[in-house]
């Protein structure tokens, strides 16, 4: 099964309660159809006392079971929780978006989408090259305003 159909049958159930397993998510979720696999993604720091994340994810067999489920379920209590189910979505790619440990500017595809002509380029350098001759001066072109006020005539 490829990853976009696999991803269709997948709802992400979150919420969770620390008391439930994996045994708990199988026996709310199979009768909307046949469980493929059910995952509890493990805390991040290993000493943590959590046995889960809070959320979790339910594949089924059939891409309209897991809508039957996600329509079923999504608002329900479970363990006296208010859970939420819902599609489950792609993970991201460690090198894209936020959270990424390379600058956007430096992606693949940025400077693809991104890029300005020469002229933007050459404009843009001037502007920081007049920039930098040095701070400019609020207060300069009132030197002969010492009144407040319109000038008079």
């Amino acid at each position: 099964m490829s990853e976009k159909a696999r991803l269709k049958c997948t709802v992400y159930v979150g919420g969770l309660d620390q008391a439930v397993t994996m045994q708990t998510l199988a026996e709310a979720f199979v009768p909307f159809g046949e469980l493929v696999d059910i995952t509890l993604p493990k805390p991040d720091l290993p000493n943590s006392n959590e046995v889960h994340r809070g959320f979790g994810y339910v594949e089924f067999d059939l891409p309209e079971d897991a809508k039957e489920a996600i329509d079923n379920m999504d608002g329900s209590e479970l363990y006296g929780r208010t859970i939420r189910v819902a599609a489950a979505k792609p993970q991201k790619d460690s090198n894209e978006g936020l959270g990424s440990k390379t600058a956007i500017w430096e992606q693949e595809g940025y400077l693809a989408k991104y890029a300005v002509s020469e002229e933007d380029k050459q404009a843009a350098d001037e502007t920081k090259m007049a920039d930098s001759n040095g701070p400019q001066d609020p207060m300069q072109g009132l030197e002969e305003l010492d009144v407040a006020g319109p000038k008079p005539e």
